[in-house]
C-alpha cells in the first residue's frame, strides 16, 4: 500500500456527531415518504432550449503547412484531455499539423498510459481531419532535432495561463516557421476561453465531446458499471452512445431485469493530496496535522515554503469561506438533506480516500447500497486497470456521466467539472447535477451542535437549488464545463428556424 493512503493512525473526530444522529433518523422516517419532485431533475428553463451542434462545421480544412506542433500533457487524465483539446486548437489556429499529444508520467499519478491506451487515436484523427491535420509521429527528418538548442522547446513558464491567440500568432508562429517544429512542455490551461473566435471555440467542444473516444477496453468495463448500477436495464441516450459506443444498450444479464434502475454518482475529491493541498484540518487530531504536513513537504514544496514565509489563513478561516473539500461526513450529510432515501444506489468515484473506512463510516452506515468500481466489478474486470490511475479515472468518468443524478463535492475538480459538463451537452435537460456552494454550507454546517433537521434541511435545499439551476456560459468559464454557448450548442428555436 503507498506510504500516504489513510495512514492517519488514530481514529479521525466525528465533526457533525448530532447532525449524523439527526441525519440517520430522518432517513428512517422518510422511508414511507414520496422523495422531493425535483430530486432527479434539472431545473427546464432554460436547460431544455439547448442541443448539442459542436459537431457542424463552416470552415476550410487545415493543411497544416506551418510545422508541427508537439505536446507533452501533465496532470492526470482530466487535466490532460483539457491539454489535447487546447492544442487541437492551438494547432488550427497556426495552420500547423498537430503530432498525437503525449503524456507526461506525474509522481502523484504513477500513471504510464498514453493518448492511444485510453483514447481512439484512429476515431481522433478521422473525426478532426476537416479541421486539421494529425499524425502519429514526427517525420524522420525532424526526429534527431535538438528541440531546446533550437528553441522550439516551450514550457509553461514561458506561456501564461489562458493565454490570447494573440500570444500564438506573435510569439509562437515564428519559431514554428523557422524550425518547423514546437514542443510544449507542460501545456495544459494555456489557451483562453474570451475572446477567441467562433469556430476555433466550437472546435474545442467538437474534440471534447465528439473525437475523444475511450479506447474498446475502458467502454466495455464502463458499460458493465453502468449496466450494474442500472440493475442490468439498458439505456440508449446519445450520451451512452458517446462514451460506450458499440457497448451501449448491451444489458449484462446476468442479473434481475425488475429491480429499480436509477442511481446517483458522487464524486468524492477527499484522497490525501486534496486534503494536504487545502490546508484545512479534518478532525484527525496530531497524526493527520503531522501526516498533511509530510505529505506536503513531498509533494508540495512551494507550498510548504509558502507556509515559513508568509503568514497564512487558518484552517478555522479557510473552512468558513468554503475553501476545504467536503469530507465524506459533509458530502452525506448534504445528500440526506436532500432527500435521498437511505435504499438509493450510490456510485462514489474517486480514489483512496484520505482515512480509509473510519472517514467513510457515516456515509456507509447512512447509505448501505452505496458501491465503488472496486466493489461492482470482479477482481478479473478490475485487474487490467489496477496499476493505470488514469485509466481507473476513465471508469469513473463513464458511471458519473452516465447516472441519473450527479453530485459534486469540489467545483474545483476536473472530473467534476468535465463531468458536469458532458451531462450538460448530451443530457437535453434531464441529468441533474448538485454543485455545492461550499462557504454556504460551510455557514449552515457550523450550526452542528445547535441547528434542528427541518432547518438543517430547509437550508441546505435552497443552497443546492440555487447551484442546481444551469444558465448559459458566463463570459471567459471554460466551455467543457459549461458548454450551453452558441459556439458549441444551438438553441433549440434557433435550430428549427433554420430547418424552416
Amino acid at each position: 500500500m503507498n506510504k500516504w493512503h489513510g495512514k492517519v493512525k488514530s481514529p479521525h473526530g466525528v465533526m457533525f456527531s448530532k447532525l449524523l444522529g439527526l441525519a440517520a433518523h430522518a432517513l428512517a422516517e422518510a422511508e414511507s415518504k414520496p422523495e422531493p419532485k425535483d430530486l432527479w431533475q434539472e431545473p427546464l428553463d432554460p436547460a431544455v432550449s439547448w442541443t448539442p451542434c459542436a459537431n457542424q462545421r463552416s470552415w476550410e480544412t487545415c493543411e497544416g503547412n506551418n510545422g508541427y506542433i508537439l505536446v507533452s500533457a501533465t496532470g492526470g487524465i482530466n487535466q490532460q484531455r483539457v491539454a489535447i483539446c487546447n492544442a487541437v486548437a492551438v494547432a488550427r489556429l497556426l495552420n500547423s499539423t498537430l503530432v498525437i499529444p503525449h503524456f507526461s508520467y506525474n509522481s502523484v499519478w504513477k500513471d504510464k498510459s498514453q493518448f492511444s491506451d485510453i483514447y481512439q487515436a484512429e476515431h481522433f484523427i478521422d473525426y478532426l481531419k476537416a479541421d486539421i491535420r494529425i499524425v502519429k509521429e514526427l517525420p524522420v527528418e525532424l526526429r534527431s532535432l535538438d528541440l531546446e538548442a533550437i528553441g522550439s522547446l516551450v514550457t509553461d513558464d514561458e506561456v501564461m495561463k489562458e493565454s490570447k491567440p494573440s500570444f500564438y500568432l506573435k510569439k509562437i508562429l515564428p519559431i514554428l516557421i523557422k524550425n518547423s517544429v514546437v514542443h510544449f512542455v507542460g501545456f495544459g490551461n494555456r489557451l483562453a476561453f474570451d475572446p477567441i473566435p467562433f469556430e476555433l471555440q466550437r472546435l474545442r467542444c467538437r474534440c471534447n465531446f465528439h473525437a475523444l473516444r475511450f479506447v474498446d477496453k475502458i467502454q466495455e468495463t464502463g458499460a458493465l458499471l453502468v449496466q450494474r448500477m442500472r440493475k442490468h436495464r439498458s439505456h440508449s441516450a446519445p450520451l451512452e452512445q458517446n462514451l460506450l459506443g458499440a457497448f451501449a444498450g448491451k444489458p449484462d444479464m446476468t442479473g434481475l431485469k425488475n429491480l429499480p434502475s436509477k442511481y446517483l454518482a458522487v464524486h468524492l475529491r477527499f484522497e490525501i493530496d486534496m486534503a494536504a493541498y487545502s490546508m484545512c484540518y479534518f478532525g484527525g487530531g496530531k497524526d493527520e496535522i503531522e501526516e498533511l504536513e509530510a505529505y506536503r513537504a513531498a509533494h508540495f514544496p512551494a507550498l510548504t515554503l509558502l507556509r515559513k514565509t508568509k503568514k497564512i489563513p487558518s484552517a478555522a478561516f479557510l473552512r468558513s469561506e468554503g475553501q476545504c473539500p467536503l469530507t465524506p461526513e459533509e458530502a452525506v450529510l448534504m445528500l440526506a438533506a436532500l432527500g435521498f432515501k437511505r435504499r438509493t444506489n450510490i456510485y462514489v468515484a474517486g480514489a483512496q480516500i484520505y482515512g480509509g473506512k473510519s472517514r467513510m463510516a457515516a456515509m456507509t452506515s447512512l447509505y448501505p447500497n452505496l458501491v465503488t468500481k472496486e466493489t461492482l466489478l470482479s477482481s478479473s474486470e478490475i485487474e487490467p486497470f489496477r496499476n493505470f490511475s488514469s485509466q481507473l479515472a476513465a471508469l469513473d468518468f463513464i458511471a458519473c456521466a452516465a447516472a441519473d443524478a450527479f453530485a459534486m463535492t469540489d467545483s474545483g475538480s476536473q472530473l467534476s467539472s468535465l463531468v458536469s459538463g458532458y451531462r450538460m451537452y448530451y443530457g437535453d435537460g434531464r441529468l441533474p447535477t448538485i454543485r455545492p456552494n461550499k462557504r454556504r454550507l460551510a455557514s449552515i454546517f457550523s450550526k452542528n451542535s445547535t441547528i434542528e433537521w427541518k432547518e438543517f434541511e430547509r437550508r441546505v435545499r435552497k443552497a443546492i437549488r440555487q447551484t442546481k439551476q444551469v444558465f448559459e456560459r458566463p463570459i471567459a468559464r471554460s466551455v467543457y464545463r459549461h458548454p450551453r454557448c452558441p459556439e458549441c450548442m444551438c438553441k433549440i428555436n434557433d435550430t428549427i428556424a433554420l430547418l424552416s
